[in-house]
């Protein structure tokens, strides 16, 4: 999978490295990602913040480095457990989270890197800001809440052409400023790449099906 990560950076005139595989290992046992963990990879991803308590703090433990990033959907009240075990969080998606992620940043004085997620199909079923609101929400987290914002997240519509929604979360992070982008799963992280993504968060690919959701 590294291999494809780095002819993608190639095939796209990307700096070798520029690009972070995110293992997500959601519904994965501790014993299926440690394979990964022997071998030296160290970024992995988590939905539920739930899952990622009982999982995660043995394995930091056991292997150093590990870079835990959380990609699903955060709630107010997991706000103290996702800042104290995740190093990267891609889903602030409303005022509600990101002020309840300042509170508890300032109070632990622990600064995971954040991002913010964009529903860029305007899905009512999907977690993510609006595209509209995007500009709104990121000017409230960093100026008014002080987060340190590093950049934008997507997931874009099952059914529909996934190009043009990596080129709007591209264009709209080099609008706010942003250089981080988190995008591009199993079946399209090489297009991803290709607009500019820096990490991929891929699962299907490594792991193999999940039985469960």
């Amino acid at each position: 999978m590294k291999a494809r990560v780095a002819e993608a950076e190639r095939a796209a005139g990307r700096p070798a490295g520029s690009v972070r595989l995110v293992a997500v290992a959601k519904t994965v046992p501790a014993e299926g990602v440690v394979p990964l963990l022997e071998a030296g990879h160290r970024d992995f991803g988590e939905n539920r913040v739930q899952e990622a308590e009982a999982k995660w703090p043995a394995l930091k433990a056991r292997y150093s480095g590990v870079r835990l990033h959380l990609i699903g959907p955060l709630q107010s009240n997991k706000t103290r457990e996702a800042v104290s075990l995740f190093d990267a969080i891609h889903t602030i998606d409303r005022e509600k989270i990101a002020r309840a992620l300042a509170t508890e940043i300032a109070r632990t004085g622990r600064s995971p890197e954040l991002l913010v997620q964009v529903n860029t199909g305007a899905e009512p079923q999907k977690a993510g800001v609006i595209p509209e609101e995007v500009t709104a929400l990121a000017s409230h987290g960093r100026v008014d809440l002080k987060l340190s914002l590093t950049g934008l997240m997507c997931i874009p519509p099952a059914a529909d052409v996934v190009a043009p929604h990596f080129a709007f979360l591209a264009k709209v992070a080099q609008r706010l400023g942003f250089g981080t982008l988190s995008m591009g799963m199993s079946g399209d992280f090489e297009t991803a790449i290709a607009f500019g993504a820096t990490y991929v968060r891929v699962g299907t690919a490594i792991f193999g099906a999940r039985t469960r959701n």
